[in-house]
């Protein structure tokens, strides 16, 4: 039986694209698969790729940025732009399957206690034609955070061990493929665009946490992503600019949240990181990346007060450290 949803409802569906030419036709198509009515907005971020002629040529509603402004402010543009109470965050290397839209919808509508829920997130290879949601490897069953404040997906490269089968309450949502609450961009502000791309996804789970709202993972709904294929393609050295946002994004979310007794974990953590940045031949981007989150610690720990003030920080914080299932 299909989950219940009420009479008229639509999900907005937003998908921050940049150089994904070659994989959005896969992504719209499956949309075009789903069983709810849907408003979507494909935000392109200066793409170069022939990428806004196909959306133009297809009819596909997009906004069209001069540049690479990054996910977090194509997002907060793109959710902007459309009315339906949920939000679908969507990359564009994803493939959803028949029925995904709807469940997740069906489970947010029903406990308004919920500020998100996130799919059965799937590993997709290059060249996978015949794609097989029992056999494959997770890419993420839901976000959980370290005692020092480091995000990771759960069950990311694992099989589909019982335990990701189960519906349950997780610490956050994967941006990659992610229904919230409009409250979330209303309200809370969306995405931190100063984290352009990577742990804003955290961060926006942490000041929801801090909010009072919860997210569920929803493994019903089955989406598959091949994981920064655009960033892997297009990006200028990818891996080098993706250790120094890490970096850089990771030190902001340790400041305006993880407990002060957590310090010595954290700068033994990051001292590690330099470590390993520098056998894999990336220590400058690395520590370009720390000293810019370093930076930002006057804004961040002016951040970490206001949400202190506006919420129980102490409820998000009970998640630090549960890292299993």
């Amino acid at each position: 039986m299909l989950p219940v949803m009420p009479e008229g409802s639509s999900v907005a569906v937003v998908i921050p694209s940049w150089n994904s030419a070659g994989l959005l036709p896969g992504c719209l198509g499956s949309l075009h698969e789903q069983d709810l009515p849907l408003e979507l907005m494909v935000v392109d971020n200066g793409s170069t790729d022939g990428s806004v002629g196909y959306l133009e040529r297809e009819g596909v509603p997009h906004l069209a940025l001069p540049q690479n402004l990054g996910f977090a402010r194509a997002m907060n543009l793109g959710a902007a732009r459309l009315r339906a109470r949920f939000v679908l965050a969507l990359n564009a290397d994803t493939i959803l399957e028949p029925g995904a839209v709807r469940a997740l919808a069906a489970a947010l509508a029903a406990d308004p206690s919920l500020g998100g829920v996130q799919p059965r997130i799937l590993q997709l290879e290059r060249g996978d034609g015949a794609r097989d949601p029992e056999r494959a490897r997770l890419y993420s069953a839901g976000q959980a955070l370290h005692r020092d404040g480091r995000a990771f997906e759960l069950g990311a490269g694992e099989e589909q061990a019982p335990s990701y089968r189960r519906r349950r309450e997780v610490f956050g949502v994967c941006g990659a493929a992610c229904l919230l609450r409009r409250e979330l961009f209303t309200e809370l502000g969306g995405y931190d665009e100063r984290y352009f791309s990577f742990y804003e996804d955290v961060d926006l789970n942490l000041r929801a946490r801090i909010a009072g709202r919860r997210f569920e993972y929803v493994p019903d709904a089955v989406v598959w992503h091949l994981g920064n294929a655009s960033w892997q393609a297009e990006a200028p050295q990818p891996s080098a600019w993706n250790a120094r946002l890490v970096a850089r994004n990771r030190i902001a979310t340790q400041a305006k949240f993880v407990p002060v007794r957590a310090l010595p974990r954290i700068l033994a953590v990051e001292a590690g990181s330099l470590l390993r940045a520098a056998r894999r031949r990336r220590l400058r981007a690395t520590a370009r990346g720390k000293l810019e989150g370093l930076g930002r610690l006057p804004a961040m720990l002016r951040d970490r007060r206001r949400l202190a003030s506006q919420g129980d920080a102490a409820a998000a914080r009970r998640w630090l450290g549960k890292v299993s299932p």
